[in-house]
């Protein structure tokens, strides 16, 4: 509460100079000080608020000077209350969006152990959990991949997808599944497989793991030997090419000496026994499945064809024929058994050799087993070559433009490919001079 000021002041300070002050006066004397000296302080504030402060420094920094006397700066984050140095808050480092004051570098901190995710061992590591894959699931995500490298032979892209894979605990599955499908398959689709458990041994199974593989396949080979007779027999050379390229341990069979109950188990394992006794000096069974497709020498197939078109012309079996053609697995090269049927029938003598091949031709013809691209090329390849043919055979040109009309009325040719024949424009005359008479 304030005491207003009137002329009793000045006789007040009569009084104290006199010194005949009362107590009381005294007293009220020293509340009007006090109420004055406040009423200078609060205007003394408010006007260093608004126009300038002093720094912690002690230098003096100046407001706005273009802005009127006592008007607020809104963008000022000085304290307009009054109160404190009017120094900016927080040293000018706080504020909405504000990361600290300008030239302020943080430190690491040290981890706090009140903190509820504190870690006792140190740095936390984060890693991608992949689930173990079940065992009703395996066949599912395998088979795919199983059968993708049956067309394209890569091991090391097997490698990595079964990386991506947690097999866990039925990872020899992954072998044993990939011999049944092999059974089912081409004899390439075996040599791959073979391969394929070559390259997986030591890097992603053991040879322990492996022996689980094959123990579980000679278990199921009842069930197996239902869709493929000749399972047991290609299990055994399974075995012998694992035991020989170090997937299994050398000890493997006489594990199973005299405690096999199964028939099938022991065919499959006398065969891999009797194969690594005929082989014995050799360090790899490699042609245990034979050179699949164009990996074998051009001059292999041509015997091979060769040697099938002869047993064909003695025992006369089309399906025989056909059988062995498709084992070859070399449909791109079969042009060349077009080639070789047409120069049998130039070379041979009599009508039986032209009559069983145009009835070879037709049955590939009519399955499938031979393209029209195929035909045409080997029919091409014996035009190219006819004149050196006729050296040979001098009634090359006749017997030729014979089985070509035939095989054009058996449907085996195309119209194109019959007018193509070279010997319908190597007519010859009998003599010159001769009046235009052709030679029958």
């Amino acid at each position: 509460f304030l005491f207003p000021y009137s002329v009793d002041d000045d006789l007040l300070n009569e009084a104290e100079v006199n010194g005949n002050w009362t107590p009381q006066e005294k007293a009220l004397h020293e509340a009007r000080l006090k109420a004055k000296a406040k009423r200078r302080l609060r205007k003394s504030s408010s006007r260093n608020s608004t126009s300038e402060s002093f720094s912690e420094s002690g230098e003096l920094s100046g407001g706005d000077p273009h802005s009127p006397k006592g008007k607020v700066n809104t963008s000022d984050r000085k304290s307009r209350t009054g109160k404190g140095r009017g120094l900016p808050k927080k040293g000018g480092a706080g504020g909405k969006g504000v990361w600290g004051a300008a030239g302020m570098v943080y430190e690491d901190e040290e981890p706090d152990m009140r903190d509820p995710n504190y870690d006792e061992s140190g740095d936390t590591v984060y890693a991608t959990v992949v689930p173990e894959v079940d065992e009703k699931e395996l066949e599912k995500m395998v088979k795919p991949i199983v059968q993708e490298y049956f067309e394209h032979g890569d091991t090391k892209e097997v490698q990595m997808l079964l990386k991506g894979l947690n097999l866990g605990t039925h990872k020899f599955e992954f072998s044993s599944l990939a011999v049944s499908l092999s059974l089912e398959g081409k004899a390439s689709h075996r040599e791959l497989t073979s391969r394929l458990l070559s390259d997986l041994s030591g890097k992603m199974l053991s040879q322990s793991e492996m022996a689980r593989a094959f123990d579980k396949i000679l278990k199921e080979l009842p069930d197996l030997i239902l869709d493929t007779p000749e399972a047991p027999q290609m299990l055994g050379q399974f075995v012998a090419r694992a035991i020989a390229d170090h997937i299994l341990p050398m000890s493997f069979l006489d594990c199973y000496k005299g405690k096999v109950d199964c028939e099938h188990a022991r065919v499959a394992l006398d065969r891999a026994e009797v194969l690594l006794t005929m082989k014995r000096e050799m360090v790899r069974l490699d042609n245990v499945w034979g050179v699949g497709g164009g990996l074998r020498p051009v001059k292999h197939l041509v015997k091979e064809m060769n040697l099938l078109l002869k047993e064909y012309l003695i025992s006369g079996d089309v399906s025989e024929a056909e059988h062995c053609l498709r084992d070859l697995e070399v449909p791109h090269f079969h042009h060349e058994l077009v080639y070789e049927v047409v120069v049998m029938v130039l070379e041979s003598t009599g009508d039986t050799a032209s009559h069983m091949m145009i009835k070879l031709l037709q049955s590939f013809w009519k399955t499938g087993l031979i393209t029209v691209d195929q035909m045409n090329r080997g029919f091409q390849r014996v035009y190219d070559e006819l004149p050196e043919i006729n050296l040979d055979v001098p009634h090359a040109h006749s017997i030729m433009e014979t089985f070509v009309d035939l095989c054009y009325k058996e449907a085996v040719i195309t119209k194109l490919l019959r007018d193509a024949c070279l010997a319908r424009g190597r007519k010859r005359f009998v003599s010159e001079g001769d009046g235009g008479v052709i030679k029958n």
